[in-house]
């Protein structure tokens, strides 16, 4: 999946309501990597969620759909009270009508046509704002622009090369072969394995089926590859055999983790000797 990090950026615009905030949110996008978007926050609560936040769990699971429409934009944003940041998504004109249709809102036609029109609004006001035969002609203007697109370049090179090692690591983690167990994956990722997992169940990877207690992965991320679910044969106490279902880490699941986690995998940890069932 194609995704766009904007790092630890705080987003500031006097028209996009605060997570606090109640009721419906109005739609109104902010500029988001060069074209306009809408907070999923924002969004949540004009579709009449519950809690806003769960909208996150629908935009995951329909995240290789929604990267189809776009880049898929992220901030990490950490809250006043600290702790881990959180990842806001910041959605484009075609992926607000994908998430509006997912969600099965009574007002999904309505808001379908809010979606529109905020978006035809703020393009035509965008539109208003910058004449680009004036800026031609206006030679301090265009030496601003010449210099800060200068400054963004140079700024993403290094991001780049300073990156090239991570990024390497990652694509040869993904490519890797071998499954881990939760516990095993935690550890990997200087995880405490209790608190990994409760975070794959809170980003909507993982669940468990009434009356059972063990973890079940959705079957969106097993066939993307980033989990699997393996057969183990126990040996009881007294001789007998039971057959163990167990979902497992693929080395693509354990690279993606580490992204949203923002910590480094070593590379040669697939080459090591199998782990046993937890």
């Amino acid at each position: 999946m194609s995704k766009s990090d904007l790092g630890n950026q705080k987003m500031t615009n006097g028209n996009m309501p605060s997570d606090g905030e109640k009721g419906n949110a109005s739609l109104i996008p902010s500029l988001v990597q060069g074209e306009p978007r809408i907070r999923d926050i924002d969004f949540a609560q004009r579709l009449g969620f519950a809690n806003p936040i769960d909208i996150r769990k629908l935009i995951r699971r329909h995240d290789e759909a929604l990267s189809k429409m776009g880049v898929l934009a992220t901030v990490a944003k950490t809250s006043e009270a600290g702790g881990r940041p959180a990842t806001e998504f910041y959605l484009n004109r075609k992926q607000a009508i994908f998430i509006t249709a997912k969600s099965e809102t009574a007002e999904a036609t309505e808001i379908t046509i809010e979606i529109i029109e905020r978006f035809d609004s703020y393009e035509r006001g965008a539109a208003k704002q910058a004449d680009p035969m004036a800026l031609l002609n206006d030679p301090a203007a265009m030496r601003g622009l010449l210099l800060n697109y200068s400054e963004k370049v140079l700024a993403l090179e290094a991001q780049v090369q300073e990156q090239a090692p991570t990024v390497a690591a990652y694509n040869r983690i993904a490519n890797a072969d071998g499954l881990l167990c939760l516990t095993d994956a935690a550890k990997s990722l200087a995880q405490q394995p209790r608190a990994f997992t409760r975070w794959l169940f809170a980003e909507g990877y993982i669940y468990k089926r009434p009356g059972s207690a063990k973890w079940v992965a959705y079957q969106t991320y097993l066939q993307s590859g980033l989990f699997e679910h393996k057969v183990h044969v126990i040996v009881k106490d007294d001789g007998t055999e039971r057959a163990v279902d167990q979902v497992m880490v693929t080395p693509k699941g354990l690279a993606k983790f580490a992204r949203q986690l923002g910590v480094q995998v070593p590379v040669d940890l697939f080459h090591r000797p199998a782990v046993a069932a937890e």
